[in-house]
């Protein structure tokens, strides 16, 4: 019998479903587009606020659902305590809790005005483009039950969306839940998961046209996958009702140049529900719910939205009017929106990709009353990052190359590690990225290579002869890249040696400076 020890097995390195590893040049085009988005923010006025990604998970909204294990949509788990905790689904649920925290005191100032941004976690079935932690950045407006902070946020997702490049390439639509609610009235439905089915479905109309939706409204729907996905159960004539109303309530037949009032310029005519013109459009909703409580209302916030919009010069060519956007969480009660990109453009494939939404919000005056017991009205906006820059990055809008590396200082001579660190001191103390080669110094050859794979802007080489002279040697790889592709022979690039010139020891960190503003790389 043999006592040879077990071979131990090695662990296989994998990365779970619905994640994803992000490198240098992901993350620096996450931070230009954040900045971006930043600037736009604090210019309307909003401060930031930072919340942990952990909550108790009854803190997390009611549209979680009520079992024995409240994991389902979210990750879940039991402190100590036997106190449910949950990763954050968004990052609206806790801004509720921390103002439910402070209403009403010194700290807090009312209307409040914030932003924040972070990763948030689902726990859903991933698939392309559907992950399970992803980045959002969000504005709300606490402690105003204007229609104009609904305004506001409309307008300030379009200044974000040109501020990134997309001027002209995106729309910002806007419902109301209170319409939507005129709907449910007119239709006589009283079950509330029920009603959540029609809601949902509608909300799907930009991704699966009226057939799908007609389908979701009545029986059911069987995917691409074979899942089925049970129906509303609606009769034909309230799914002809619905038809009706993500038409725009009536024939449009007026117009616009009849009405010197509306600039023929003001117009939006390839979205399904989308109105050509906001306000005419919005009067023909009250044939079909405006004899209903819940539809007057809807139509008076919406109709207040568009005139404070178009009034600041946001017309329907930036705003517009959408009966088809729900909005997916059930905290939402009354104006909604939603940003949804127009362009479209091919995958690795060649398979076409339509963008969709890439963020939206809308009025959540309940989440957080629940923690005070008094009204607490609140709206705000999210913008869906990680799904932006995905669609930004197909579109060229994000610079997404590798970004320049630091400056390399060779190891020339082994018995020197002392005086080429102290370079790359002196390099760091001016604002220069510089590191030192810290592999194993033999072979000049590999820290050219090493340089070049951490695409370094220049190296530093100091051997002897140098030393003596007092001098260094800067090698730039970026020109010396340009020169090696236009040189034909091996013979021809050892007796160029290009670009690579000599400079004084004391005149190191002015010598790379000009290199590194030859290329237009930051110092930092």
């Amino acid at each position: 019998m043999s006592d040879k020890p077990k071979k131990q097995q090695k662990l296989k390195a994998r990365l779970p479903r619905g994640l994803e590893d992000r490198g240098p040049a992901a993350i620096a085009a996450t931070r230009e587009m954040v900045e971006k988005i930043r600037a736009v923010y604090e210019r309307y006025g909003f401060e930031p606020v930072e919340t942990p990604a952990f909550e108790y998970t009854d803190a997390l909204g009611k549209f979680l659902p009520d079992q024995d294990r409240p994991n389902e949509g979210v990750f879940s788990f039991q402190d100590d305590d036997e106190q449910w905790i949950s990763l954050r689904y968004d990052l609206t649920a806790p801004l509720a809790r921390y103002v439910g925290e402070r209403y009403g005191t010194d700290g807090l100032v009312l209307p409040y005005r914030s932003y924040r941004s972070g990763y948030v976690f689902r726990n859903e079935k991933p698939g392309p483009g559907r992950f399970r932690q992803f980045m959002q950045f969000d504005a709300d407006t606490v402690g105003s039950a204007s229609p104009a902070a609904d305004a506001e946020m409309c307008m300030m997702a379009a200044d974000t969306m040109e501020a990134l490049g997309l001027k002209g390439h995106f729309i910002v639509k806007v419902s109301n839940r209170k319409v939507l609610d005129g709907v449910r009235e007119s239709l006589n439905v009283t079950d509330d998961v029920q009603w959540l089915t029609v809601m949902r479905a509608i909300d799907k109309l930009d991704r699966l046209g009226w057939e799908g939706v007609e389908q979701l409204l009545g029986v059911g729907r069987k995917d691409e996958s074979g899942d089925f996905a049970k129906g509303a159960g609606l009769s034909n004539d309230a799914i002809n009702m619905i038809k009706v109303f993500l038409e725009g309530g009536l024939p449009v037949d007026v117009s616009l140049a009849e009405n010197p009032h509306r600039p023929m310029h003001d117009m939006k005519t390839n979205h399904p529900g989308t109105f050509v013109d906001n306000l005419y459009g919005l009067s023909q909703w009250h044939g079909l719910i405006g004899q209903t409580k819940s539809g007057a209302e809807g139509l008076k916030d919406l109709t207040e939205i568009v005139s404070f919009c178009e009034a600041a010069g946001y017309g329907s060519n930036r705003i517009t009017v959408d009966v088809s956007v729900v909005r997916g969480l059930e905290y939402y009660t009354g104006p909604v929106f939603e940003v949804e990109l127009l362009l479209e453009t091919k995958d690795e494939k060649g398979r076409p990709v339509r963008f969709g939404s890439v963020g939206g919000g809308g009025r959540y005056d309940g989440l957080v009353s629940r923690f005070r017991g008094e009204p607490v009205p609140a709206t705000g906006f999210s913008i869906g990052v990680s799904r932006l820059q995905a669609a930004l990055t197909l579109l060229g809008k994000l610079d997404t190359r590798p970004a320049f590396g630091p400056v390399v200082v060779t190891v020339f001579d082994r018995d020197r590690v002392a005086d080429y660190q102290k370079m790359v001191a002196t390099l760091r103390n001016h604002g220069i990225r510089a590191e030192l080669y810290l592999g194993n110094p033999k072979n000049m050859g590999n820290q050219l290579k090493y340089a070049d794979r951490r695409n370094a802007p220049c190296v530093i080489i100091q051997g002897s002869d140098e030393k003596a002279r007092g001098e260094v040697q800067i090698k730039d790889l970026i020109e010396g890249a340009k020169a090696a592709a236009a040189i034909a022979s091996n013979q021809e690039w050892r007796e160029s040696r290009p670009a690579q010139v000599s400079a004084k020891e004391d005149e190191l960190v002015a010598a790379v400076r000009e290199v590194l503003a030859r290329h237009d790389v930051s110092w930092g």
